[in-house]
């Protein structure tokens, strides 16, 4: 895999059964036209939120916008993805420091998204002339950043609501609840022993994993260095921060 903004063509889908003959289901943009597109999405960012363009609108219209385009030959869409996040929070719409996890909901209506970026990718498709290289990628024979640097997204902006809806009415309150308990096994480990934030996550990790109880491998390996007491009240701060039945929000870092 080549580093950084692409040097040839783009396409998603696959090949035939030889492998020689791409099946796109959507190409992206020329890499000719990759710099002057990106730097649209920046410019079109700071002015429309600066504008008071509402920042779910301006999530939308960049995120996909970025997808469509897809500049890189992996990772696009998990740079999609956190652009929707990085935007709304530009926007001021979530309180600082808090990360609203609307991926959680775009992930529950996968086929509504599929079906979100359809709605541009099959009828762009039709426009676009292009041939198969020999290395089996596409060579885009025509003129066509118009298509990605103007797109109907009223569909996207609606689907982007939706899932924000979603997410205030039955996510957040999770991720609310999981930072309370988190920053209170914390506080708790603080108190017995000194220890990096990162570490304490990976421990985090491991008790959920063991159902409250280091496992032989974490206690051999990432934390031989505790002693048995340590471990019995650090497994004891984490029943307490987690005695409930209510599990951490489905992004949680896991091992």
């Amino acid at each position: 895999m080549k580093m950084g903004v692409r040097k040839e063509g783009g396409f998603i889908g696959g090949h035939t059964r030889d492998g020689r003959i791409p099946e796109p289901v959507h190409i992206g943009a020329r890499h000719e036209d990759l710099a002057g597109l990106l730097e649209g999405i920046v410019l079109y960012e700071a002015r429309a939120l600066e504008g008071g363009i509402d920042p779910m609108v301006v999530a939308a219209a960049v995120s996909f916008g970025f997808v469509y385009i897809h500049p890189f030959e992996d990772g696009n869409g998990r740079l999609h993805r956190y652009l929707l996040h990085h935007v709304l929070a530009r926007g001021g719409f979530n309180p600082a420091g808090l990360v609203f996890p609307i991926s959680v909901a775009v992930y529950r209506r996968i086929e509504e998204y599929s079906d979100v970026l359809r709605s541009v990718s099959e009828p762009m498709m039709e426009f676009i002339d292009w041939k198969p290289t020999a290395q089996g990628n596409v060579e885009v024979l025509s003129d066509t950043a118009v298509f990605y640097r103007f797109f109907d997204s009223t569909m996207h902006a609606e689907f982007v609501a939706d899932c924000v809806r979603e997410t205030v009415e039955q996510d957040l309150h999770k991720e609310i609840d999981y930072i309370e308990r988190y920053d209170r096994f914390k506080s708790s480990v603080d108190e017995i022993l000194e220890m990096p934030a990162r570490m304490v996550d990976l421990l985090r990790g491991f008790l959920e994993q063991g159902n409250g109880k280091l496992s032989r491998r974490a206690l051999r390996k990432e934390f031989s260095a505790l002693t048995e007491e340590e471990v019995f009240l650090i497994e004891e701060a984490y029943e307490a921060a987690w005695s409930s039945d209510l599990a951490p929000p489905d992004h949680a870092q896991t091992i």
